[in-house]
């Protein structure tokens, strides 16, 4: 599951940015199109702008992170 990988410990890298945001619109999470690669979310009265990694598909550890830290100040938590 998504959510539990995103907060195994230690911190893992290479989940698919397309399970991160299939996670986050489950959790009603708002996203919007921003410049390039990014991407604006609005969750539980909390806003972040992620960018999408590319050429791979893959997140690293710093953008897990974020989305962690993301979804803990939005109270989703496994």
């Amino acid at each position: 599951m998504t959510l539990d990988a995103l907060f195994a410990e230690p911190v893992r890298a290479g989940i698919v940015w397309r399970d991160i945001e299939a996670l986050l619109a489950a959790c009603g999470a708002e996203m919007s199109e921003g410049q390039g690669s990014r991407v604006r979310v609005a969750l539980n009265g909390v806003r972040a702008v992620f960018h999408r990694p590319h050429p791979q598909k893959e997140t690293d550890k710093g953008a897990v992170k974020s989305v962690r830290r993301f979804l803990l100040e939005a109270e989703i938590a496994p």
